[in-house]
């Protein structure tokens, strides 16, 4: 499982020009998942996205996390997060689980994500969205349950 993480100000996820969810201060977690991915995967991205001390302290320190802001988390699906651009000009996409595979990871996700105390709002699975965004520093940081970056 990957995970682009931002820390947002606010964002929204717009489907057909109506807003689906929003957050205000928190985390924006575009989530691809992989064909082998399995329950130790989904475990170790809700634990990063809940520990990951992205927020600033008094002293202006990386030093926060998501629960120790009260923060909440968008998490938004995105395969293309899977997108393996090594060869040629499209990317692809074998590595990503099939849709209804994908569908089960994502929903365990936030499944584990609010058992782990954090607030939930989601993107809609397969839709074509917008999301909008107030990347906060920017502050953008990479997961991958594989560890392979």
């Amino acid at each position: 499982m990957r995970a682009v993480v931002q820390r947002v100000r606010a964002a929204a996820v717009t489907v057909n020009g109506k807003v689906s969810d929003r957050i205000a201060v928190g985390l924006l977690v575009l989530v691809g998942i992989g064909r082998d991915d399995a329950q130790a995967d989904i475990d170790y991205v809700a634990d990063k996205v809940r520990d990951l001390r992205l927020f600033d302290d008094d002293a202006g320190k990386m030093n926060r996390s998501l629960n120790d802001i009260g923060g909440a988390a968008l998490v938004v699906s995105e395969f293309t997060v899977y997108g393996d651009c090594r060869r040629g000009r499209r990317p692809s996409f074998a590595r990503a689980a099939p849709p209804s595979e994908a569908q089960v990871a994502y929903d365990a996700l936030i499944l584990g994500l609010r058992k782990r105390g954090i607030n939930v709002r989601t993107g809609v699975f397969r839709a074509t969205m917008n999301v909008e965004l107030i990347n906060d520093g920017p502050v953008t940081v990479l997961l991958d349950s594989a560890r392979g970056f």
